[in-house]
């Protein structure tokens, strides 16, 4: 009788254990863009594996650079773009995760397989990608956008009603393609040429900041702002916001953000089943239509979102320039320029 019941209750127990979501296995710590990950997919994720997962923002790559090489930040994921990749791998800043013989891997587009910036393929899976531009509140401002000039010389009537971003990563290299420079130059003769352009411009910038953007540019407290192509999608989408995203006949500048994982992250294999799930062609979809910005990997067309009727601000019909790693020498002269301009 007693083997029994202690039969029973083995068997009920193990009937439970198999009805209820699995074990916690641990955690997850995701360091990444403002809403650039699914709280949908997270919540998938949280459910399938047990896994409690944590994701905090930041909103600039040198912000996270500078958490990194503090050591300890504690974090499983984060999510710089290419050029700071590049940086952080050669700074040893970075897990060799094996990412290319992970299965997610195999679901890279091929033109983001074993890019410049990590060649072995080793060190990232890319997230999403998409280019910085400008965005202009067209109730405020009916004139041309095929041009950079509009920006950085802008006419009277967007004088003193302009807003740049807080860092030169993407603003200094679209000041390069309107004058003709370079990504990265490493001549003080051309830097300068870039200093006098945004010394110039400066009477007419309301505010350098890289927070609360669709606020600024959507209630028309500017007229135009550097921004980033799906991000102004979204809020003319969503918000109904009558904004447009230009398309400057120079050149718009090149991103693509990555999955990484920090060197010492205490949760690498929990990392890597996220990263694999994330990559998952319906999960990446999921991915794709929530952040609206375009996918480096393997999404369902049919159940897309966007395409260039409803959001042209994702198929860009200009040049659009990848963003770089520059040499010690060029980061001096970018800092430099950047730390001039807002004495």
């Amino acid at each position: 009788m007693t083997t029994k019941i202690a039969a029973l209750a083995m068997a009920g127990a193990m009937s439970l254990a198999f009805s209820v979501p699995a074990l916690a296995e641990g955690s997850l710590a995701i360091y990444a863009w403002a809403d650039s990950i699914s709280p949908e997919m997270v919540t998938k994720f949280e459910k399938e594996t047990g896994i409690k997962v944590t994701v905090d923002a930041f909103s600039s790559n040198e912000d996270l650079l500078t958490k990194l090489q503090a050591g300890s930040s504690g974090y499983d994921i984060v999510t710089p773009s290419q050029h700071f990749v590049k940086i952080m791998i050669d700074s040893g800043l970075l897990e060799d995760f094996g990412a290319s013989s992970m299965a997610a891997y195999s679901q890279v587009l091929p033109d983001w397989q074993k890019p410049w910036w990590d060649a072995t393929g080793n060190h990232s899976i890319p997230l999403a990608f998409g280019n910085a531009g400008y965005t202009v509140n067209r109730d405020l401002y009916k004139g041309p956008v095929d041009s950079w000039k509009t920006y950085f010389e802008p006419p009277a009537e967007l004088r003193g009603k302009i807003a740049s971003l807080a860092q030169p990563d993407e603003v200094i290299p679209a000041a390069e393609n309107y004058l003709g420079i370079k990504y990265c130059s490493e001549d003080p003769q051309e830097m300068k040429r870039v200093l006098d352009l945004l010394l110039a411009q400066k009477p007419f910038v309301a505010a350098y900041s890289s927070d609360n953007i669709e606020n600024r540019i959507g209630s028309g407290e500017v007229a135009a702002h550097f921004w980033w192509d799906g991000n102004t999608m979204r809020l003319r989408r969503n918000d109904k916001a009558n904004v447009e995203y230009a398309m400057p006949k120079e050149g718009l500048v090149g991103w693509l953000d990555s999955y990484v994982v920090p060197k010492g992250a205490a949760n690498i294999e929990n990392a890597k089943k996220f990263i694999d799930f994330m990559t998952q062609i319906d999960n990446a979809t999921a991915q794709y239509n929530y952040y609206g910005h375009s996918s480096p990997v393997k999404i369902d067309e049919s159940k897309a979102l966007y395409n260039k009727e409803n959001a042209p601000e994702l198929f860009p019909t200009v040049p659009v320039k990848m963003g770089q790693a520059c040499s010690p020498a060029a980061q001096e002269l970018v800092t430099k320029v950047w730390t001039q301009l807002l004495q």
